[in-house]
């Protein structure tokens, strides 16, 4: 396992490897404005695209068992607080304690992400963040405590649990978003089992561009380790706890 230029760990390619530019593809921004975008992203930090890779199987095999003992561990462990929070939703709001919704998976397949609802059953379904106004009239009473402490995500460690998403991983966007799915596309991002947290919650979260997004991601592909996982994790803590990029977050209505 060598550094790459973005200080972020890599691990070897061996000799034969498959390897793909992540310039190729429909859609596929340009090395010039990849090179901006490490600038911005890492400042001080030389441009290096990120090469989309497959991770061997043994990775693959610990980060699945991994996955399986953490998500388990995680729902005993915040048992009291997921009752708690599913209490408070069917307390102060009427409609379902979780929200479900159609995200995309792995490969180009499609999952039922959970999350605790933190909005109206009436809120328009399915809007991207972005073009979601006035969110905060469909807001529940306990909808900006969930989101600002991200505990409406909590559901999710049953997805990881069931082998939709992994703890560690590019987030799961909704069916509508298709343009960052077209950009995380070339860089292999799209064959990585969406995550709870990653590489571009840990560096912006909603505050970055699809572009930006796609970057990271891709950077995550092209990166994939343990080490790495286990440093996303570490880094959540202090993104969580700091709230950093909560405010353009969407919600049931309006994704992520």
């Amino acid at each position: 396992m060598s550094m790459g230029e973005n200080g972020i760990a890599l691990e070897d390619v061996p000799d034969g490897a498959q390897e793909a530019s992540c310039f190729e593809g429909p859609g596929a921004p340009d090395a010039g404005d990849w090179a901006a975008m490490a600038e911005r992203l890492h400042p001080g930090a030389s441009a290096r695209p990120p090469l989309s890779r497959v991770p061997g199987r043994g990775y693959a095999h610990v980060k699945r068992a991994l996955d399986v003992a953490l998500s388990l561990a995680a729902i005993a462990a915040l048992s009291p607080v997921l009752l708690a929070c599913a209490v408070a939703v069917k307390a102060t709001s009427p409609g379902p304690v979780l929200f479900r919704q159609e995200r995309w998976g792995r490969a180009g397949t499609r999952f039922t992400c959970w999350k605790f609802r933190t909005m109206l059953v009436e809120a328009p379904p399915d809007l991207p963040a972005k073009d979601f106004a006035g969110k905060a009239a469909f807001m529940t009473p306990v909808g900006p405590f969930l989101r600002k402490w991200s505990l409406d995500e909590l559901p999710q460690l049953a997805n990881i649990l069931k082998g939709d998403m992994s703890v560690v991983g590019p987030r799961p966007v909704i069916v509508r978003e298709r343009r960052l799915v077209e950009l995380r596309a070339p860089l292999n991002a799209d064959a990585v089992r969406p995550g709870l947290t990653g590489w571009a919650q840990v560096n912006g979260r909603n505050l970055v561009s699809d572009e930006e997004k796609a970057f990271l991601d891709g950077e995550y592909a092209a990166s994939m380790s343990l080490l790495f996982d286990a440093r996303i994790l570490a880094r959540t803590v202090a993104v969580v706890l700091s709230r950093r990029g909560v405010d353009r977050e969407g919600g049931e209505g309006a994704g992520e």
